[in-house]
C-alpha cells in the first residue's frame, strides 16, 4: 500500500509539471502527432512499441510498463518547423505572393513515472503531447478584392485582417496499468486523459462560408477535455526476438464551441484512433533493432478528414475540414551498447503525406507535409542509478502545391487564386534525464 501511495503522489505531481509546459507544446512529424514519444525513441526514429526501458508505455504501448521497473523520467526537446507559403500566377494578379511563418522554436516536455507493485504488475503514468497546427504568418504584401468595386486593399495571405495563423495543443495524461501473463508475455491499459487548447487569427474571409459567420475566427483560446484508452500487448518469445502491438482509440473531445463556425460538426475535433506493430530484433547482447508500423487514422475525424472541398458551409455536419488522409508509418531504429555507461542509437522514419494538392489552401495554416525523418542519439550512464539520454532529428523540406481555393471564391476571372504551394522542413533536439529507483 505504501508503494501505490508514492506512485499515485508522483502521478499528479507528473500532470501538474506537464500542465505547467502546455503553452510550448508544439509538433508536426507524423502529421500532428510526434514522430516518437520518450526521448530514446526519438533517437531511432520513434520505433518504441518493444521497448522496455523507460516509462512512455502509456503512449507507447502500455504492456511494456512491467517490464520497465522502478523509474522515473522527464526530458524536454526543442523542437524547430521551417514553415512556408506561397501563391503564383494568379489572374488577381495582387493574390500572389510569399510568406514565412514566424514563431518557429517551441519546446516540448516529456514525463514519464513508473512503480513495480508486484513483481508482475506495474502502474505509471505517462505524459506527453501533440501540436502541429502552429502557425503565424505575418501580413505580407498581399491583396484581396473588396467590394463590388473591384478595389484591392492590404490583408494577410487569406484575405484576412492582421497576422495569420492557428494554434493547436494537446495534452494527454495517461495512467498505465501493466501485468505479466507469464514470464515473458504482458498486458497493458492506459486510459487517455485529455486536455486540448486551440485558436485562430486572420481567418475571418472564412465567415462568409460559414453556418455561424460570429464563431470562426480572431476569438481567443478555446479549450476542451476528453478521454479515449490505449491497450497494448508486449512477448520475449526469445532473447533474440519480442513482438508488441498497441491500439488507441478515438479520444472523444467536447467541442470547441467558440469555433462552431469553423470545425465540422458544430466545433467538434477529436484525437483519432491509432495503432501500431512492433518488432524487436537482439542479434547479441549490444545490438538491438526495432521496426514499428503505425497507422493514424486522421480521416474518421471530420474536422481534420472531410476535404476542403465539401460544398457544405463551415461547422455543418459535412462541413468542410483539412481533407488529411490516413497516415502510415515505418519507423526503424538500431541500438548498439558500446560499454557498460554509453548506448549510441540511429533511425529513419517515413510517413505517408496526409495533405493532397486539392487542399492546400485550408493547410496553409497547417502545413504537416514532411514525410522522413533521420534521427540519431545516445544514452550515458551517470552512474549506476541515473542516465543521460539525448537525440537530434532532421526532416528534410517537403511540399505540396495545388489549386488554390481562391478559383472558387472569386470565379471571375478563371484562375483567379491561380496556385498555391505549402512548405515544411523540421529539427529538433532533446534531452532526458531518468533514476531508476
Amino acid at each position: 500500500m505504501r508503494k501505490f501511495a508514492t506512485g499515485h503522489k508522483h502521478t499528479a505531481l507528473g500532470a501538474i509539471i506537464a500542465a505547467a509546459f502546455l503553452p510550448s507544446i508544439a509538433g508536426a512529424t507524423d502529421g500532428y502527432f510526434s514522430h516518437g514519444y520518450g526521448m530514446k525513441s526519438l533517437g531511432m526514429g520513434g520505433a518504441s512499441v518493444t521497448r522496455t526501458d523507460d516509462g512512455f508505455g502509456g503512449a507507447n504501448n502500455p504492456a511494456e510498463m512491467v517490464f520497465a521497473g522502478n523509474r522515473f523520467d522527464i526530458g524536454v526537446d526543442w523542437f524547430r518547423p521551417i514553415r512556408s507559403a506561397s501563391r503564383a500566377d494568379a489572374a488577381l494578379a495582387p493574390l500572389d505572393g510569399y510568406v514565412d511563418s514566424n514563431s518557429n522554436n517551441f519546446y516540448i516536455p516529456e514525463l514519464a513515472y513508473n512503480q513495480m507493485l508486484q513483481p508482475d504488475l506495474s502502474l505509471g503514468v505517462t505524459v506527453y503531447g501533440n501540436g502541429g497546427m502552429n502557425t503565424d504568418y505575418p501580413q505580407g504584401n498581399f491583396q484581396c478584392p473588396v467590394g463590388s468595386g473591384g478595389s484591392f486593399v492590404p490583408t494577410n495571405m487569406l484575405c484576412g485582417n492582421g497576422r495569420l495563423g492557428v494554434n493547436l495543443e494537446q495534452l494527454i495524461v495517461a495512467p498505465t496499468l501493466a501485468y505479466k501473463v507469464a514470464a515473458d508475455q504482458g498486458i497493458g491499459i492506459a486510459p487517455l486523459l485529455a486536455y486540448q487548447r486551440f485558436s485562430i487569427n486572420g481567418a475571418q474571409l472564412f465567415s462568409s462560408i460559414s453556418n455561424a459567420p460570429g464563431n470562426v475566427s480572431n476569438l481567443g483560446d478555446a479549450s476542451s477535455t476528453g478521454a479515449g484508452v490505449r491497450i497494448g500487448y508486449l512477448g520475449r518469445f526469445s532473447p533474440m526476438f519480442s513482438l508488441g502491438a498497441s491500439f488507441a482509440t478515438k479520444t472523444s473531445m467536447r467541442k470547441f464551441d467558440r469555433y462552431s463556425g469553423l470545425f465540422a460538426d458544430q466545433g467538434a475535433f477529436d484525437i483519432p484512433e491509432n495503432y501500431s506493430i512492433g518488432v524487436g530484433f537482439h542479434p547479441d547482447p549490444a545490438w538491438t533493432v526495432a521496426l514499428d508500423y503505425e497507422r493514424i487514422n486522421y480521416s474518421a475525424v471530420s474536422s481534420v478528414g472531410n476535404p476542403s472541398t465539401n460544398q457544405a458551409p463551415l461547422g455543418s455536419a459535412n462541413g468542410p475540414g483539412f481533407g488529411w488522409q490516413d497516415v502510415n508509418v515505418l519507423k526503424l531504429g538500431v541500438e548498439y551498447a558500446v560499454d557498460p555507461t554509453l548506448i549510441v542509437r540511429a533511425g529513419y522514419n517515413h510517413g505517408s503525406n496526409p495533405i493532397q494538392a486539392r487542399d492546400v489552401t485550408f493547410n496553409i495554416l497547417a502545413p504537416g507535409v514532411v514525410q522522413d525523418h533521420y534521427t540519431v542519439g545516445f544514452t550515458y550512464a551517470l552512474d549506476p542509478k541515473s542516465e543521460l539520454t539525448m537525440a537530434y532529428m532532421y526532416a528534410p523540406a517537403k511540399s505540396v502545391t495545388g489549386s488554390s481555393l481562391f478559383n472558387v471564391l472569386f470565379p471571375a476571372p478563371p484562375n483567379a487564386g491561380g496556385m498555391e504551394t505549402i512548405k515544411l522542413s523540421e529539427s529538433s533536439l532533446g534531452i532526458a534525464w531518468a533514476m531508476r529507483f
